[in-house]
């Protein structure tokens, strides 16, 4: 058990200014009503005393009482209880059996004489069932046995409410509203007397130990349990709270919230209500009396009276927080919010949950610490500023005052263990990045992304790239400052891109890749640079770096013009940058092919570069090897292809370029462009001795032509093959392979005389049976396509005559309904929907179609 000072005890009343040299005379009972305190003595005196309190800057407070009279109350029998009831200004005095109703300032008996008589012990009801605010409920055990009386007392007057059995004979009483909670000889009960049920409690022996009854709320009540425990019970029965351990003898109890006090034969005890723990004990010897007077803990001795006074709750709770016993300040604090105002308490609970969170931090309990400093919302800056130079230096924070803790930095804090400077360290990273997208961080955004980043970059994490490249409020003086004291020059970058500086980033990334300073966040910083170059608005940026890019790597470096966005791509002139890459004859034709392959701008400029530009290497890669023979390259696979599908290039230029250059296929396409399909039919014919290619061709070229040409075509290369010569056996093969496969291509009738007569049916049967189902086919769609044609005229016909089997009666008087016109001799025209019109007005509506008329059809 650690002990807390929750009270402090100050004498009242001296014995002397009480009863002077009267020894034999002692204290019985006391009452205290606001600065009013009554003391009745075994001499049947009550005593009237005027309480002037002064407070302490300790917190705690003295007491000094003013003796105002005293009165005999003329019996022989000591005071055994005194209750004040204030609002009827009536002292009820016990004495002899007999409650007497005295003036609360006199002391003067009421001139009526009323009493009540036969009263054991009395209580009065502080939840009253009558609403009579002019009388008291006042609840008394009788001399009776077994029995309890129920009164109401007003000025001068008492009047008997109810009378009470109960099983046994009960020793103490309390009572709220309608409930009763009684100690018995044997046992405690709750006692509906409205109703008349009872519920026990718990069973207690009264010979062996004293009863307490005490009524410390609403309903609910503080008993003198078995075991040294005082139990808690509502007048349901049950126990809303753990019970408290104090002494086997003791003698009374007390509340003043958030504790209970306990007087034993030597000792006064305080425990708390809200973790039910023995907090505080005070030497006490010969006490005998413990009472609470709204908040007052009066406790008397024989000769004495004495009050606890408590010390301010928050004084103990930082007692506590000193002490560094968290919990129990936590406990206390939440206990205390009933006896405080709501914004008062939130502002101190705040606080105290602060100063335990410190308390946990610096004991390295960093869970706990941050729940402590989410759930009082601390300034993150406090945390901060613990750690020395991570707060900007144009930070306006100052340390709250008073101070939540009392460490001046993290290395006072540790003293000096590096290994747990890293470990809060790790923390307030983890701590941060949690805050700084929520409500904490607002108003302070800066401090905390620029402590954040100082950090990251200290510790080398990997998630410093993460803050730079979202968003973030970090100060660039600081973090600029910061990051290349640490050598972190790529982060540093993106800290000036994220400010706009673009150029300065773009600068210190070159310095990095040229080796100028060394960072080795990235190994592919170069690639980086040319994507951040490609994306980048800033086109005066690109044409500074475009030559540093492409001199590192032309393939990669003309990314900046090729990968562009789309809508980005008009913004760079193609011609400027064609004149800049004359230089680096890769990235050109890397370019070219983007402009004319990916972008399909229809220029002939471009077209006629990029093959001048694929036919130069290919020369260039043929006259390395030395032979025209050579295998087909990429490139030269990429001119064949851009010379067959662009039609914008110079053909004539390009057939110049290629005359003699040992390229029999590229001539043949460009023979084709301009329609010698002789020429690059006999250069694939009896040059290459390609026949597939020459098949190909004939497809190429008729793509999208009408099938007179395409047949044409073939006609020309079956021709070919037919020619007699040295070839004519090959070629005859060929021949019988470009029939036979292309059967529809041919007009049977002209080609049959042109065959040799040697050649077999068998030979050409694909042929055959292609022309004569073709032949077929087409006089059977000429068949449908006539006799739809008939079926049609035969529709017109009926329509026609059933416009004029009706009769069309036309008078001088009837007008035209386009010129509203008479008819001037029987000549009209008839619309369908049986409108007349002149015959020139409707060949005028034909031939200007925009003319209003009376119907679509005649």
């Amino acid at each position: 058990m650690m002990s807390t000072k929750a009270f402090t005890l100050v004498s009242a009343v001296e014995w002397e200014l009480l009863a002077g040299d009267k020894e034999r005379v002692h204290i019985e009972c006391v009452e205290c009503c606001g600065k009013n305190l009554y003391v009745g003595t075994s001499d049947c005196v009550v005593y009237h005393f005027l309480l002037e309190e002064r407070a302490l800057s300790t917190g705690t407070a003295t007491f000094s009482a003013t003796k105002q009279l005293h009165r005999h109350l003329g019996f022989r029998k000591p005071v055994n209880e005194l209750r004040a009831a204030s609002a009827l200004n009536r002292l009820l005095v016990l004495c002899d059996n007999s409650i007497t109703l005295v003036n609360m300032m006199s002391l003067e008996p009421v001139p009526s004489g009323a009493r009540i008589k036969g009263a054991a012990a009395l209580a009065l009801n502080e939840n009253p069932v009558n609403g009579d605010p002019f009388c008291v409920e006042v609840c008394i055990i009788s001399v009776k046995r077994r029995t309890i009386q129920l009164f109401l007392v007003y000025e001068d007057r008492v009047q008997i409410v109810r009378e009470v059995s109960t099983p046994e004979q009960p020793l103490a009483v309390a009572v709220d509203g309608h409930f009763l909670c009684l100690a018995l000889t044997t046992q405690y009960i709750i006692l509906n007397y409205n109703t008349g049920f009872s519920q026990d409690l718990f069973p207690y022996c009264s010979e062996e130990k004293r009863p307490i009854v005490k009524r410390i709320g609403r309903q609910e009540f503080l008993l003198a349990g078995p075991g040294g425990l005082g139990m808690f019970a509502t007048v349901a029965g049950i126990s809303q709270r753990a019970p408290v351990r104090w002494s086997e003898n003791v003698i009374g109890a007390a509340i003043c919230f958030p504790y209970v006090i306990a007087l034993d034969d030597e000792f006064i005890t305080v425990h708390s209500m809200l973790d039910q723990q023995q907090k505080q004990t005070l030497p006490f010897k010969e006490g005998h009396i413990l009472q609470d007077f709204e908040g007052r803990v009066i406790v008397a001795t024989s000769k004495g009276v004495y009050i606890l006074v408590p010390l301010p709750l928050e004084k103990q709770i930082q007692d506590l927080l000193a002490s560094h016993r968290v919990e129990e300040a936590l406990v206390l604090a939440k206990g205390a919010r009933r006896n405080i105002p709501k914004e008062k308490f939130q502002v101190m609970y705040r606080r105290i949950l602060q100063q335990a969170g410190f308390i946990q931090f610096a004991q390295l309990q960093f869970l706990e610490a941050k729940e402590l400093f989410r759930s009082g919302q601390l300034d993150v800056r406090e945390l901060i500023s613990l750690y020395p130079f991570l707060l900007p230096t144009s930070s306006s924070f100052t340390r709250s005052h008073p101070p939540l803790h009392e460490y001046a930095d993290l290395h006072q804090l540790t003293q000096g263990d590096q290994e747990k400077m890293a470990k809060c360290k790790r923390f307030l990273m983890s701590y941060l990045n949690e805050v700084r997208s929520t409500e904490v961080a607002n108003g302070y955004k800066e401090d905390i992304d620029t402590a954040l980043l100082k950090l990251y970059a200290e510790a080398d994490h990997d998630s410093l790239l993460d803050l730079l490249v979202t968003e973030n409020s970090c100060l660039l003086t600081d973090s600029a400052a910061w990051l290349e004291k640490h050598n972190k020059y790529f982060a540093l970058g993106l800290l000036y891109h994220y400010n706009n500086q673009d150029a300065a980033a773009v600068q210190l990334w070159v310095n990095i890749v040229n080796g100028d300073i060394h960072d080795s966040t990235r190994s592919d910083l170069y690639e980086y640079v040319v994507d951040f170059l490609t994306y980048s608005l800033d086109q005066e940026l690109v044409w500074k770096y475009v030559d540093w890019v492409l001199q590192k790597s032309e393939e990669v470096g003309v990314q900046v013009f090729t990968k562009r966005p789309l809508d980005e791509q008009n913004s760079f002139n193609p011609d400027r940058v064609l004149t800049c890459l004359k230089k680096y004859p890769t990235a050109l034709a890397r370019y070219l092919e983007h402009l004319v392959i990916d972008r399909r701008l229809q220029k002939e400029e471009y077209h006629t570069q990029l093959a001048l530009l694929y036919l130069d290497r290919v020369l260039q890669q043929r006259s390395g090897t030395g032979s025209e023979a050579a295998e087909t390259t990429d490139t030269q696979l990429k001119l064949q292809h851009l010379l067959q599908k662009s039609d914008l290039y110079r053909v004539h230029l390009l057939i110049d370029r290629t005359r003699g250059a040992g390229l029999p296929m590229e001539s043949a396409i460009l023979h084709g462009k301009l329609e010698e399909h002789e020429e690059a039919l006999r250069i694939l014919v009896h040059e290459l001795r390609d026949f597939a290619a020459a098949e190909d061709y004939c497809l190429w070229r008729s793509e999208g032509r009408d099938p007179p040409y395409r047949q044409r075509l073939f006609h020309t290369l079956l021709a070919m093959y037919l020619q007699p010569g040295p070839a004519a056996p090959e070629l005859a093969v060929a021949a019988t392979d470009l029939l036979n496969h292309h059967a529809a291509d041919f007009d049977a009738a002209r080609v049959l005389p042109l065959l040799p007569g040697s050649w077999s049916v068998q030979l050409l049967r694909p042929f055959l049976t292609g022309a004569v189902r073709n032949s077929v086919h087409a006089r059977r769609t000429t068949q449908v396509a006539l006799g739809l044609a008939k079926s049609e005229n035969l529709i017109y016909k009926y329509d026609k005559m059933k416009l004029k089997g009706s009769s069309v009666q036309l008078s001088d008087q009837q007008l035209c309904q386009m010129c509203q016109n008479p008819f001037c001799e029987p000549v009209f025209v008839r619309y369908p929907n049986g409108g007349l019109v002149h015959t020139h007005c409707a060949a005028s509506r034909h031939t200007n179609p925009s003319s209003p008329g009376p119907g679509a059809r005649t």
